[in-house]
């Protein structure tokens, strides 16, 4: 595990150490646990856009169009 100093506002270590008191947690975890989050959407949104790369519009389309052009059941429909 490594150590990492981090300067901090004194509102935001306020807020922080109150949260983390909340959640029955360190402080520590806490940013690991917000860092970690960060993390994921940054690495997933990556990985979208290489994938996205990836697509083929023609065969999306010609896929699409095997769909049937049907009303949704009831519970199924967007409000």
């Amino acid at each position: 595990m490594s150590t990492l100093s981090l300067r901090l506002p004194d509102s935001l270590h306020k807020e922080i150490k109150s949260l983390a008191k909340q959640e029955g947690i360190s402080i520590n975890q806490f940013i690991s646990s917000a860092v970690a989050e960060k993390m994921s959407a940054l690495l997933t949104e990556s990985y979208l856009l290489k994938r996205a790369m990836l697509g083929d519009k023609k065969a999306f389309l010609s896929a699409m169009s095997k769909v049937p052009d049907i009303e949704p059941d009831q519970e199924d429909k967007l409000k």
